[in-house]
């Protein structure tokens, strides 16, 4: 799950992380306030979507009077932000950020995330803040350095003198560093954040460190540990039929094909996803049902797929292991007979029940091709949407 740049930086104040003040806003009137409220003579006036890239898009702008923000306040609050991660579409700015400006010296990149290698924390540091780090990862991997911590001491203080090394930073900077570090570790651990990016951290002409902005995901599968990042979730940032998904515990992630796909056991999923790849078309969607999925949950699984308008045909394939074959059948009926079915469906069962699966759909009387084998069901969902375009 991610969160705003302005709730990031709540959470992170809470661990003694320094970052500017600042006030979100839902309105320009609560922007003009929030601007009052700080003082001046500099403000920032900051977008709020789940994405990276605002700054170039538009979405950031440093103004200097209060009619200025006002007038980008007005500009940016309900406009559509398109950038590198939003996609074509862009994303709706419902909310905004007014912060006070800093007077910045340097500008450097920090942040941390889970190894899959080490099944450790990572920090990942570079002197190029303000970059998209996959640029400068490219271009000049040498200005980046990497480095697990063992969980078993956490942060120590070699820790913070590397990174005051790479980034060279001296003295009273470097001590602010070697404090800094294990904040953040702190607040990663124990909100059980999947990825923690600050970008930029900056140097003021005053000489403080700061976090100037903040990227924070979290782990989905600790959510239920913390009611106080849940309640931070943002649902008008995300797909509606992932949403709906959720409600359902279902694996559904959109894509951008033609192809809705219901399938049991993320491996069988991707192999569904590739073979659909390897004669000529793409999926829509990942969707795993599960291993335990009900009735209920497949027919909220086949709604979700056939409520996407890109969707030109559906695929079911099931293996029936723990899931059984006539739950599947139970459950694709029920919702074909609910919502209508308007696009070729081909299904595949095989495994527990399968006989009992395939009478099931047999005499509903639908529309349903079925298929032997995985390969069969590919070939016939792609001719079928073929033919049928």
């Amino acid at each position: 799950m991610n969160i705003h740049e302005y709730q990031a930086k709540t959470v992170l104040r809470e661990f003694g992380v320094p970052v500017p003040r600042g006030v979100p806003a839902f309105t320009v009137d609560e922007a003009l306030n929030g601007a009052q409220e700080l003082g001046g003579p500099v403000w920032v006036v900051k977008a709020q979507i789940h994405a990276g890239g605002r700054g170039k898009a538009g979405g950031v702008k440093v103004v200097k009077s209060i009619d200025d923000v006002k007038k980008e306040s007005t500009r940016i609050l309900g406009s559509t932000l398109v950038t590198h991660q939003t996609g074509p579409q862009g994303k709706k700015v419902n909310r905004l950020y007014i912060e006070e400006g800093s007077a910045i010296d340097r500008e450097f990149y920090l942040s941390a995330l889970i190894d899959r290698e080490t099944s450790r924390v990572a920090f990942v540091v570079s002197t190029e803040g303000g970059m998209d780090i996959e640029e400068v990862a490219k271009s000049h991997p040498e200005k980046i350095i990497t480095f697990s911590v063992d969980p078993a001491t956490g942060i120590m203080p070699h820790h913070g003198r590397r990174v005051a090394q790479t980034l060279k930073l001296t003295g009273d900077l470097a001590k602010q560093m070697e404090a800094l570090l294990p904040k953040l570790y702190a607040a990663f651990t124990s909100k059980d954040m999947a990825m923690l990016e600050i970008n930029p951290l900056v140097v003021t002409k005053d000489g403080k460190l700061i976090c100037l902005d903040a990227k924070v995901g979290f782990d989905g599968n600790a959510l239920y540990r913390h009611p106080d990042i849940m309640a931070l979730r943002d649902l008008t940032e995300e797909d509606e039929k992932e949403v709906e998904a959720s409600k359902f515990d279902l694996n559904y992630i959109a894509l951008d094909g033609s192809i809705g796909c219901m399938v049991n056991g993320a491996g069988l999923a991707m192999a569904s996803m590739d073979i659909i790849k390897l004669y000529g078309m793409a999926p829509a969607n990942f969707l795993d049902v599960g291993g335990s999925a009900t009735k209920e949950k497949v027919t909220a699984a086949f709604k979700i797929i056939t409520s996407d308008p890109s969707v030109k045909g559906i695929l079911v394939n099931i293996f029936g292991g723990i899931m059984k074959c006539d739950v599947i059948a139970e459950g694709v009926v029920a919702a074909v007979k609910e919502v209508g079915l308007k696009v070729p469906l081909v299904v595949r069962l095989e495994g527990t029940n399968v006989e009992l699966g395939k009478k099931i759909i047999a005499e509903s009387k639908l529309n349903v091709t079925s298929a032997d084998d995985l390969d069969d069901a590919a070939q016939k969902i792609v001719k079928a949407v073929k033919e049928a375009a």
